[in-house]
């Protein structure tokens, strides 16, 4: 019970690799705010309190408007007073190259995945207690590798890993710790999305090409995902600030897809 009695709060929770980590938590003894704006998260509170009655609670939150997360902030803090572990997990991803790529779709990136963690961190930081954690959702797409289409994710994933590195340098004096999970590929809703976007005629042969792709031969599960974050946002991880951990099954280790024995 490593996150026993610990209170974190997980943006983007109600499902894929956010729904992952909440379950872990809770396993591992966290009461768990969820903020969220998707239709699963009524559905998602629901379903986890059976298990974990009292331990699971839900907001329905744009995370990149400042006004209802000041009401969240009150409310949890009336709640719970303190909190001792933030995880920026929200996050989307829509293809589109370059040239073509709207604005609107660019700035969603960049407002979603750059500007919500900044402004959820920033607003309930204030909260977190002196020894607490920080998890940031960075991806292994734009600091490691990346693929066409990819370019306003790609670029908004790189910059949660400068934002991860340098909020951990300001913050290492309260003993906050600041880390980064930089995933491969996951089976969640937002891989489908993306095997849609990229053939709609057949979707499954490129989860199949994915699959193929990683040495492991497979997707990552939510939950695995879920323990990593469980392990850096407790006092195992008592000396790792400021990293970008890669958990991807060997995705970006090939050098090539032709050479060796």
């Amino acid at each position: 019970m490593k996150l026993d009695k610990s209170v974190a709060v997980v943006t983007g929770g109600a499902k894929g690799i956010g729904k992952g980590i909440v379950q872990v938590f809770l396993k591992y003894g966290a009461m768990v705010v969820i903020l969220d704006h998707s239709l699963e998260l009524k559905d998602t509170v629901i379903e986890l309190n059976k298990s974990y009655p009292g331990k699971i609670n839900g907001y329905t939150v744009d995370i990149t408007d400042q006004k209802v997360l000041d009401v969240c902030f009150s409310e949890i803090k009336n709640t719970y007073g303190t909190i001792d572990i933030i995880v920026n997990n929200a996050g989307v991803c829509k293809l589109d190259s370059f040239l073509t790529m709207s604005n609107e779709k660019r700035d969603l990136h960049f407002n979603v995945n750059i500007m919500g963690t900044w402004l959820v961190t920033h607003t309930f930081l204030p909260i977190l207690k002196k020894g607490g954690a920080i998890v940031n959702l960075s991806s292994v797409t734009g600091p490691c590798v990346a693929d066409p289409g990819e370019v306003a994710y790609a670029t908004s994933k790189a910059a949660i890993l400068g934002f991860t590195k340098s909020l951990a340098a300001e913050l290492a004096s309260d003993n906050i710790r600041v880390n980064a999970i930089m995933p491969g590929y996951v089976a969640t809703p937002m891989v489908q999305g993306m095997a849609n976007e990229s053939n709609p005629e057949d979707p499954k042969s490129v989860i199949e090409g994915i699959r193929m792709a990683i040495p492991l031969k497979r997707l990552a599960k939510p939950e695995e995902i879920g323990e990593l974050a469980a392990f850096l946002a407790s006092n195992e991880a008592s000396y790792i600030t400021g990293q970008g951990i890669i958990i991807d099954g060997g995705s970006t280790l090939p050098e090539t897809m032709t050479m060796g024995v």
